[in-house]
């Protein structure tokens, strides 16, 4: 066996949230670490939304310098009230990766479902008020596209600070942190800094408790750039600021340290990149056939990795279904919570699996069809796949009534050329 080697690192991102956290400044706090703003910009604009523009400049939060970021909203095009199939449709006709608008989708779902069960709803009769408007439509899709800007491939997240007090909404007054924010606050870590004010907003909660890995301590890694994105209130004897940064960690969990002996585990597929995922499994035998489609697109929303079905004989002979859902450490509970909600099972277990997995990265690839993402996997810098995102595929063909052998063709073709001409896997 040969000597121990270090895995790829992969991009990481930590926020740290001593007053709260909120959809402007987590997309601030992104442009002030590096993400190229005019690039943002342009990538907004494929929304395809009319009547705002962003502006992003830089203020003093007491004596911490940082950006601050408004989305500035012509108010006779501003729609205040929005469904989630709204907010949905909005995001199905941009133009965006697919990516981008699934990540997007997730954080709108979940935000839906957590006002659902918090006024006792259905997610389909949940109106948007403020989290419909332009403003936190632009402030989810700024956050995800800057997180791809700055090609991040995991967010991690401090504690959330709780606050306290009342806010005015839309039905009178309420306790913070708002009902819709303590759902989704639900399992994720939280602190009680003694400010009476509303720190952590219901997009910034739906943002980080969706997107995040795990909460709580940083992780080991090698910080690369840090970034301030700057909130709008003014808090007593704290400045309102959120912290990222934005670096490299290894891809193994556990890495060994200087003079540390690596176990074997550790050198085993060190050079794909070994990492730790959950397995969590649970055996069904009572439930309709057609309720594993929805069950398993929430578990998708949820932040599973993967999720498939194996059909098994139970005790008795009875046929029933395994399954299987993929996620990280720090989504077990949501992933138990949405099948004891969504499925007949009266149990769910669990364990750490080791896997391997290829260096990836995303990429936009104009074919003379229409533009198309593309998941590019290399291994010891050489490009292994090209794969094109076949919803965008499948989009592209029903539209110009094409074959879909013959997007996906070309999709890959124009993939394949421009990575070879940026020297990537040469």
């Amino acid at each position: 066996m040969g000597p121990y080697r270090r895995p790829a690192d992969m991009k990481v991102v930590y926020f740290d949230c001593p007053s709260g956290a909120a959809g402007d400044m987590i997309m601030a706090a992104l442009i002030d670490a590096g993400a190229p703003v005019d690039r943002l910009r342009q990538e907004l604009a494929r929304l395809a939304l009319p009547g705002w523009e962003l502006s992003v400049r830089e203020v003093m939060k007491g004596a911490f310098r940082a950006t601050k970021v408004d989305v500035v909203v012509d108010r006779s095009a501003h729609h205040g009230h929005r469904t989630l199939a709204d907010v949905l449709a909005i995001l199905g006709a941009s133009a965006l990766p697919e990516t981008i608008r699934a990540d997007a989708a997730r954080i709108f779902t979940r935000l839906a479902d957590a006002e659902a069960r918090a006024h006792g709803k259905t997610r389909e009769a949940v109106h948007f008020h403020d989290v419909g408007a332009i403003d936190a439509i632009v402030d989810v899709v700024g956050g995800v596209l800057a997180l791809s800007l700055l090609g991040v491939e995991r967010v991690f997240c401090s504690a959330l600070p709780i606050g306290g007090g009342m806010v005015d909404g839309p039905h009178g007054k309420i306790p913070i942190p708002g009902p819709g924010t303590a759902e989704l606050l639900r399992g994720f870590p939280i602190v009680d800094t003694g400010v009476k004010a509303e720190l952590v907003t219901p997009t910034g909660a739906a943002i980080l408790t969706t997107l995040a890995q795990s909460a709580g301590r940083m992780p080991d890694m090698s910080i690369g750039s840090v970034g301030y994105g700057a909130g709008t209130m003014e808090l007593p004897g704290i400045p309102n600021l959120l912290r990222c940064f934005v670096g490299e960690t290894a891809a193994v969990r556990g890495e060994a340290r200087s003079g540390d002996e690596p176990s074997p585990s550790m050198i085993e597929n060190t050079e794909l990149g070994d990492e730790t995922v959950v397995q969590l499994e649970t055996t069904i035998d009572d439930m309709s056939p057609q309720l594993y489609e929805p069950l398993m697109e929430r578990l998708f929303e949820g932040g599973a990795l993967d999720v498939f079905l194996t059909p098994v004989i139970m005790k008795r002979g009875r046929p029933g279904i395994v399954l299987t859902a993929l996620c990280a450490p720090g989504r077990v509970g949501e992933l138990s919570r949405l099948l004891f909600e969504e499925s007949s099972t009266i149990g769910v277990r669990w364990s750490e699996r080791r896997r391997a997995r290829l260096e990836r990265k995303m990429i936009t690839v104009q074919t003379i069809y229409g533009a198309v993402s593309c998941k590019v996997s290399s291994f010891e810098g050489r490009v292994v796949t090209v794969t094109p995102e076949f919803a965008e595929v499948a989009r592209i063909a029903r539209e110009t009534s094409l074959p879909v052998r013959e997007v996906l063709d070309q999709a890959r073709a124009e993939a394949r050329r421009e990575v070879l001409g940026n020297d990537v896997g040469r």
